[in-house]
């Protein structure tokens, strides 16, 4: 994704009300000037958008040749609406691939298990909207693995460049960092923090309203943030 995609993107975002700003407690208790909520991509329209920008991100990492996939894994629940819509939207650049989803507990009738879809089979893609904790990677992981298959890569909308730990005792590194360490995949994200900043940098449209928010943001980015990666 180059920047220009990137920064189409936090203004969609932002237009949807998916991104905000003000003052927000993360779970990790610290005070964020901005909120990114995937959850609010509820309706048809904006779903379809959403899943076009990541369906661009997924073929701009296969044409550079930094990844090949085969098929979509989407983890219960965000993922499952993000991944099944993103297969659609691959499919309209004639890109098909198959996806997979998980249950949160594994039925016991008709045809059991905890897995929906296609087998999962050679390369995954992990789709989810952030990585906060890296649960929800592990756990896919372990899914995808146990299956036979391999994990190529996880698609995000928003790497939020943070560290991770509390407000009080940061670690040195960041959720997606850790992912990267831990399995030796790539995170491909739509956007990241640094957008964010930039967008509100611009001065333009939007962000002229915004501008009160860019001190705010660039001095929690200079806190708790880790460095831009090549």
């Amino acid at each position: 994704m180059t920047q220009r995609d990137s920064l189409e993107f936090i203004r969609f975002a932002l237009a949807a009300g998916v991104l905000r700003f003000g003052e927000f407690k993360t779970k990790a208790g610290r005070m964020s000037p901005y909120f990114f909520n995937a959850g609010l991509f509820h309706d048809g329209a904006l779903l379809g958008r959403i899943a076009e920008f990541y369906a661009q991100a997924l073929l701009a990492a296969e044409r550079a040749g930094s990844l090949r996939f085969d098929m979509l894994f989407g983890p219960a629940y965000k993922g499952i609406t993000l991944a099944s819509a993103t297969a659609v939207a691959l499919a309209r650049h004639e890109r098909n691939v198959g996806f997979t989803y998980n249950r949160k507990e594994a039925k016991d009738h008709g045809e059991g298990g905890n897995l929906i879809g296609a087998p999962l089979a050679g390369r995954v893609v992990i789709v989810d909207d952030v990585i906060s904790a890296g649960t929800s990677v592990r756990e896919s992981v372990e899914i995808i693995t146990h299956a036979g298959a391999t994990p190529a890569a996880v698609l995000i909308a928003l790497d939020r460049r943070e560290r991770g730990g509390t407000a009080d005792y940061p670690t040195e590194r960041s959720a997606v960092q850790e992912v990267r360490a831990l399995y030796g995949i790539p995170v491909i994200s739509i956007a990241s923090l640094d957008d964010v900043l930039a967008f509100l940098e611009s001065g333009t449209g939007d962000a002229a309203a915004l501008a009160e928010y860019k001190d705010k943001v660039s001095a929690y980015r200079a806190r708790y943030g880790v460095p831009a990666e090549a």
